[in-house]
């Protein structure tokens, strides 16, 4: 980590935390009914939107009904992995024990499964937070989004690689719970992808039959339009989260730490790493919800479980906990953070930007070496 530790004493890195635990604290002990309404909203919105824009493909020989489905479409399917499937299957609901909202049973119109989301997503990535190593979020194993990753002539293919990942978001996030990297490496066997993979198969099956054979078929001679239509839906919706997601981890300033830094953490050091490792994205109502509220990308690493709803209520409260302590609370407009992404994405992709990383700064202090 950064000389930023230095900033904070261990006596300002537990009041940091316990000023942080009030807030999830106040929020927890207000949840109640208008948050149920709200995420029941959601979803009968989305499904309002997507038997709208599957219906309007029924009538895609007219232009301007293709086109007004596949908005519907693409909208239903970025809520259902935006703003209801990631944040149901986090837990941020499981206070209601409604079975519709159990985190454990919601399965989303995704390809990944959504029990290996839940253990690669909720539990690596969100335990290990850009840790190098740990956190396998970090270029998805596909890309070099650190300077710390050392540097081979395959990194020179960075921005096609993104591209394509882009593209194929949701194939992306799938594959990934099967650890090409560490198998090439090899410290996974094929055969150990076994279970994991079965699921896969399952589930794309299950949704490629959905999207690509069963609604066009329904369709009878505009199947092609119908096929066409949900890909341009996927395509959308893979575009959007890839945007959302990756503006939220890997623009500029934003750390990664090693395993060192972060052994034997407290829970005000993680707060810390949490907000060290996260950025926002600014934008009004309907933006933030459309992005599942990943728009507050830190709020969420530090109460992953909170419904998502709660994070611009408490988002001023947390940057005044930052400016407060020094500490850096990296947020702006999506096109500057889509930016600062690209362009990190580019430089990475050359053998002369890169640095191994350090742990000098920690070991003067062992009590925050977490931090």
């Amino acid at each position: 980590m950064t000389g930023l530790q230095d900033k904070l004493t261990p006596a300002q890195v537990e009041e940091f935390g316990r000023e942080l635990d009030e807030i999830r604290q106040r929020i927890v002990a207000d949840l109640g009914q208008a948050d149920v309404d709200y995420i029941h909203n959601v979803i009968k919105t989305q499904r309002a939107l997507e038997v709208t824009g599957r219906g309007l493909l029924f009538a895609g020989f007219f232009p301007p009904a293709w086109v007004a489905g596949v908005a519907a479409l693409s909208v239903a399917k970025i809520l259902d992995n935006m703003e209801i499937g990631h944040n149901v299957m986090h837990g941020q609901y499981d206070w209601t024990r409604d079975p519709a909202l159990s985190s454990q049973k919601f399965e989303w119109d995704n390809v990944a499964p959504a029990e290996n989301w839940r253990h690669s997503h909720n539990y690596m990535h969100h335990t290990y937070t850009n840790i190098l190593d740990k956190d396998r979020d970090i270029g998805y194993g596909v890309l070099r989004m650190d300077p710390a990753q050392k540097w081979n002539p395959y990194y020179l293919g960075n921005p096609v690689y993104a591209v394509a990942l882009a593209f194929m978001f949701q194939w992306g996030v799938m594959l990934h719970d099967l650890e090409f990297d560490r198998i090439v490496k090899g410290e996974r066997k094929w055969s150990d992808n076994k279970e994991v993979g079965l699921k896969m198969l399952k589930k794309a099956g299950r949704q490629v039959g959905k999207d690509y054979v069963l609604f066009p078929l329904l369709t009878g001679p505009l199947a092609p339009l119908t096929f066409l239509g949900n890909a341009t839906a996927n395509l959308t919706r893979n575009l959007w989260a890839f945007s959302i997601i990756f503006c939220g981890h890997f623009p500029a300033d934003v750390e990664s730490f090693t395993e060192e830094e972060t052994e034997n953490e407290s829970r005000g050091q993680w707060y810390l790493r949490q907000i060290l490792g996260s950025a926002n994205i600014t934008g009004g109502k309907l933006f933030h919800v459309m992005t599942g509220n990943l728009s507050h990308q830190i709020e969420h690493h530090l109460f992953p479980d909170i419904p998502a709803r709660r994070y611009p209520e408490i988002a001023g409260e947390v940057r005044a906990i930052c400016e407060k302590y020094g500490l850096p609370y990296n947020t702006g407009p999506l096109h500057k953070q889509l930016f600062s992404v690209a362009k990190k994405i580019v430089k990475l992709a050359m053998p002369w930007n890169g640095a191994p990383r350090t742990p000098a700064t920690v070991e003067s202090d062992k009590t925050l070496r977490a931090a």
